[in-house]
């Protein structure tokens, strides 16, 4: 027999002592976490057993299990996932670029609103799920920097987006793999490659040519919005934004699928409006926008960051995340064009130089990790 649970199966030994060869079972993010008996290939189930009612498809029995032998699943449409990608990178890019319009709220209030927009849409799923809301024991300690850093990753991204032009801070953003990767080498022990080392370059190489220190390029540097010693901040902010998101990356490799999806985003909101409340308090910034047009723009921001997770999240369950990170370098594209649009601010070609750095890294390193991941495929199925 075999038992399987949630999308893992082990096999249990038959009468005779010999192990039977284990059928792959389908992936289920939510999982419905109870077991379920299945009769194993070339196996006969006997009596009742062989009606037993399968857990993971709504209590249909064996025979019409998803697990059985020969089940023929139902074919999703192609490129569907790839779509959603480039449908959430539009969603946060105009996010991004309402953000910029807006006068007179500080960067620490609009991450405000947005967690509180994720709290809403989460709490449901929790109680759905009946997943709690603190998390088993064991992971509250990495729940808790999951949700610190992502939270404060949003919050320094938001303040780039402000004060520094929206092409530069998303193309610094797009370096999170790189120091994703460097960061599973340091702490999970990951291989890290000549080929990583390489792409790690060629994304510090684009950042220094959108952050131009004077050092280098001199006094007078042009092409970017307000002061220089803004758009200094605005780039540290938007590099300590990136490796912020990298580190939480990390965690949830080192979580797994032990913790489900929704208490994750559950951290990252409540730590994240805790936060911003206490920072605002502190900075005395808690203000009510004056304008109605800004308190659209915030409803907007918070509709249209919510409606990018969920798309970005559809994509990476049904199409491999390779293609959906490449895929992702659409962000750039849009954001140069919004820019250009609705913002008249034309980049310069240090920016466009840097651009191009940081995406060839980044799918550099998608498409590594995805050829890997296929290779690994491949040889279990040997």
């Amino acid at each position: 027999m075999v038992l399987c649970q949630g999308g893992e199966a082990a096999a249990v030994p038959a009468a005779g002592g010999k192990e039977p060869e284990v059928p792959l079972s389908r992936e289920d993010g939510a999982g419905t976490g109870q077991p379920c008996l299945c009769p194993a290939p070339g196996m006969e189930a006997a009596g009742a057993e062989e009606r037993r009612v399968c857990g993971c498809c709504a209590g249909l029995s064996w025979p019409r299990c998803c697990t059985a032998p020969g089940t023929k699943k139902k074919a999703a449409c192609p490129g569907l996932g790839l779509f959603y990608t480039v449908l959430s990178a539009f969603l946060f890019s105009v996010a991004s670029l309402f953000l910029k319009k807006i006068e007179d709220v500080h960067s620490v209030e609009v991450s405000a609103f947005r967690c509180v927009f994720q709290m809403a849409f989460v709490l449901p799923g929790l109680i759905y799920y009946k997943t709690g809301f603190l998390g088993p024991k064991g992971k509250r300690i990495f729940l808790f920097f999951r949700g610190f850093l992502g939270s404060s990753a949003m919050i320094l991204l938001y303040y780039a987006f402000q004060v520094m032009p929206l092409a530069d801070a998303t193309v610094i953003t797009f370096s999170s793999p790189v120091f994703t990767s460097l960061l599973a080498w340091i702490f999970l022990k990951e291989k890290y490659s000549v080929w990583d080392l390489l792409f790690t370059l060629f994304a510090i190489t684009g950042v220094v040519l959108i952050a131009r220190p004077p050092f280098l390029f001199g006094s007078n540097v042009k092409g970017i919005e307000g002061s220089y010693t803004d758009h200094l901040k605005g780039t540290i902010a938007a590099i300590t934004s990136t490796v912020s998101a990298a580190s939480t990356f990390v965690i949830l490799r080192k979580v797994g699928k032990s913790v489900h999806y929704f208490l994750s985003i559950w951290y990252y909101a409540v730590i994240g409006l805790i936060g911003c409340v206490i920072a605002l308090f502190v900075m005395n910034e808690w203000r009510l926008p004056y304008c109605g047009k800004d308190r659209v723009l915030l409803i907007l921001i918070g509709l249209l960051g919510l409606g990018g997770q969920i798309f970005l999240t559809k994509a990476l369950q049904i199409e491999k995340a390779g293609p959906v990170a490449i895929m992702k370098t659409m962000d750039v594209v849009f954001a140069f064009i919004l820019q250009i649009l609705f913002l008249n601010h034309l980049p310069t070609w240090w920016t466009v130089g840097g651009a191009l750095c940081v995406v060839a890294s980044s799918s550099g390193t998608a498409i590594r990790k995805w050829r890997q991941s296929l290779k690994k495929a491949k040889q279990n199925e040997i």
